[in-house]
């Protein structure tokens, strides 16, 4: 058997291990080049307040603090509810104190999060103030 002839048996030849990681790896890097990005990059930020309805730890694989703030805008009228996610645990100790009172939450916005792992709204909130 020739040299050319065991080369074309080899199964994994340097051409095909390229196409297999143009293929199957340069996908999954760019994929978590783009997760990683929109978690750092904030589209927004600012800061809400209202009461702080409840804090929850959820999700069937993937547990993540959600959290509910009832805001209103005059009294008497029904409050619109806001939606939030909380990252940091030293920040769900701040929010479990003030459920049910009054707050200021400060939050940024990351839109396009490719997974509701990192949580199941874009608002992730950073801080909290209670108010008197």
């Amino acid at each position: 058997m020739t040299e050319a002839a065991v080369e074309k048996k080899r199964f994994f030849t340097f051409k095909r291990i390229v196409i297999l990681s143009m293929v199957f790896v340069v996908p999954l890097v760019l994929f978590g080049l783009y997760t990683a990005f929109t978690l750092t990059w904030s589209y927004s930020e600012g800061e809400r307040s209202g009461i702080l309805q409840k804090i929850s730890h959820k999700g069937w694989i993937c547990k993540t603090f959600e959290g509910e703030l009832a805001v209103t805008t005059s009294p008497g009228v029904a409050p619109i509810i806001w939606h939030f996610t909380v990252p940091d645990p030293l920040v769900v100790d701040k929010l479990n104190a003030a459920t049910g009172k009054a707050v200021v939450l400060h939050y940024t916005e990351h839109r396009g999060i490719p997974s509701t792992c990192f949580g199941d709204t874009g608002y992730f909130v950073t801080d909290v103030q209670a108010q008197p």
